[in-house]
């Protein structure tokens, strides 16, 4: 093992719950806002997993004022209190892309595992 994988083996964090693309999920994240902290809580679809060590990374999409907002997150960042898993989704693509074109209802709508 060389000095690199060695400090990435360091920076990974060992309560990453297992979760898939398809899943609901709410991501608490702390925020600084000047000298103060809030845990802010982000909630929707996953429709994208990738990377791999600590560059991995996961999107997650939430229809907001009839809007969808996309948010990507680092899966091992320090900023991440934690993940909750809301509801399993059942997939057969490895990224849900074709939720961006969908309004209303349908643009959430996952099947449930």
């Amino acid at each position: 093992m060389n000095v690199i994988e060695k400090i990435q083996r360091e920076q990974l964090r060992p309560d990453v719950v297992d979760f898939s693309v398809g899943d609901t999920v709410k991501v608490h994240t702390r925020i600084r806002e000047g000298d103060r902290e809030r845990i802010q809580v982000f909630s929707g679809v996953v429709i994208n997993k990738q990377g791999r060590g600590v560059a991995e990374t996961f999107t997650v999409r939430r229809i907001s004022y009839g809007e969808g907002v996309e948010r990507i997150f680092p899966l091992h960042s320090p900023f991440i209190q934690k993940i909750e898993v809301e509801r399993r989704g059942k997939v057969r693509r490895a990224k849900l892309y074709y939720l961006r074109k969908r309004v209303g209802k349908t643009a959430t709508k996952v099947d449930e595992a």
